[in-house]
């Protein structure tokens, strides 16, 4: 499970190899320091694969609280077809305090509470129909949000600066989409580069484009919203609405020629 653990070095304890070799492979300041500014969320691995019995999460670093929990190896977790949504998520445990460990830990749950509390992160999100196969071979970006039979990952938080973001999966979907669209709209190639390259975006970059690109205020959305408009970006562009211009809010609009 993912796992955070602070050395005490107390006079007059012993010191065990335990608490050197943690010290040894967590280079504790350093990794405080470059993520002093980010978010809770998943800063790096915890991927999900769908098995046929089993999801199998990748060995990663997610951030809750401001700590680092490190998984080393990858963990399965088994489902079941319910027919219910199911969340899986990471359940941060109380801290334990030892005399010379202080350990934060963690555990993996399927919950049919799919909202999440304060000492909980979600990893996906599933509804399985009996004798059906979970599957996350997307289709296309619609394809994200189908409701049954498909692991749905945008209610993921990823760490990144300030505030919390989407998955860089949806986003490096995103961006392969958007360069085979066929758009010369310099907005979209340079955003489709930013997704594919970094991967994890911030959000306030994706925001910025939505408003730039749809001709709309600068708002905050749910991750679902933000699904939603780069959904109906990438569908303009394919139409040739307005692939080499912007949106307006009344929608496609006519020239008259005198």
């Amino acid at each position: 499970m993912f796992t955070h653990l602070y050395p005490h070095f107390n006079k007059g304890r012993i010191l065990k190899t335990e608490m050197l070799t943690n010290l040894r492979d967590f280079p504790r300041e350093f990794v405080d320091i470059h993520y002093a500014d980010y978010s809770d969320g998943i800063v790096t691995g915890a991927n999900l694969k769908v098995g046929p019995k089993h999801l199998i999460i990748s060995p990663g670093i997610v951030r809750h609280e401001g700590r680092l929990y490190i998984l080393n190896e990858s963990t399965e977790i088994s489902y079941l077809a319910t027919g219910k949504e199911l969340a899986l998520k990471i359940r941060f445990l109380e801290v334990k305090e030892g005399s010379d460990l202080t350990v934060y830990s963690s555990e993996m749950v399927l919950d049919e509470q799919v909202d999440c509390n304060s000492s909980e992160l979600e990893l996906g999100r599933f509804k399985l129909k009996e004798g059906a196969r979970l599957r996350q071979d997307y289709q296309n970006f619609t394809d994200f949000t189908t409701e049954y039979n498909t692991l749905n990952v945008l209610h993921t938080s990823y760490a990144a600066h300030g505030e919390s973001t989407l998955s860089p999966l949806i986003m490096r979907y995103f961006a392969d989409q958007m360069l085979r669209s066929g758009s010369a709209d310099p907005r979209d190639l340079v955003f489709a580069m930013m997704c594919g390259n970094e991967g994890t975006v911030s959000r306030s970059m994706i925001l910025h484009y939505i408003a730039g690109r749809m001709g709309i205020a600068y708002k905050e959305y749910t991750h679902v919203q933000i699904h939603k408009h780069l959904g109906r970006i990438l569908d303009n562009v394919r139409s040739g609405g307005k692939a080499r211009g912007s949106f307006s809010m009344g929608g496609p609009q006519r020239v008259i020629v005198d």
